[in-house]
């Protein structure tokens, strides 16, 4: 089960980089999802992280293709209202397209699109999405079943609510970057999914 983790917009370039740079070693990826932030702000913060050490291949850029472009990331994640996968997947067919799916037919839609992975979500109760009901883990299996490519779940993932994730991994956003100290919780997620694994409970 592979953890991602998605930057919650919160955060200062030079305190942002910090925070990833005490997670890299916890996390299978690394979502740039900033969407205040300018597009000199996003390559100054790619920038960061490369001099830190983080490899390319493990950074994605949300929606900002221009940005990822330019700084030469290979790993794009398009929103639900983004750019065509189609479009992208035509002109730039190096690049590692995820998408942001909501139900189980847009997700049919993005993998027959050309998307490598979807993002499902919200699975469970989150204050980034507040008010907003979850759409539960039962969607998400019906999609885990139907799609080929690889489905990620996000929403109110808490450490002890992994178990009930069973699916190709997990993204984290506030579990992570709210937190006091960074690196231990990220360190906790980890060791829950690489857990999962060993015993066997992934579908």
């Amino acid at each position: 089960m592979k953890l991602l983790a998605i930057t919650d917009d919160r955060h200062q370039v030079e305190e942002l980089a910090s925070k990833i740079l005490q997670i890299q070693n916890y996390v299978d990826c690394i979502h740039i999802r900033e969407k205040s932030k300018s597009a000199r702000e996003l390559l100054t913060l790619v920038e960061r992280l490369q001099e830190g050490g983080i490899p390319k291949r493990k950074v994605v850029i949300h929606d900002r293709l221009d940005v990822a472009l330019i700084a030469g990331i290979p790993n794009i994640h398009l929103p639900g209202h983004g750019l065509p996968i189609k479009k992208v997947r035509e002109h730039f067919p190096f690049m590692r397209i995820g998408c942001s799916v909501h139900a189980k037919n847009e997700a049919l839609k993005a993998e027959q699109d050309g998307a490598d992975y979807v993002l499902f979500g919200h699975v469970f109760e989150t204050n980034c999405k507040a008010g907003l009901k979850p759409r539960g883990p039962e969607v998400l299996y019906e999609i885990k079943d139907a799609l080929s490519i690889p489905v990620y779940a996000i929403g109110g993932i808490t450490p002890d609510r992994i178990n009930e994730i069973k699916t190709d991994g997990i993204a984290v956003m506030s579990g992570i970057f709210s937190a006091d100290e960074p690196a231990i919780a990220a360190a906790h997620y980890f060791k829950t999914c690489k857990e999962m694994i060993i015993n066997g409970t992934i579908l």
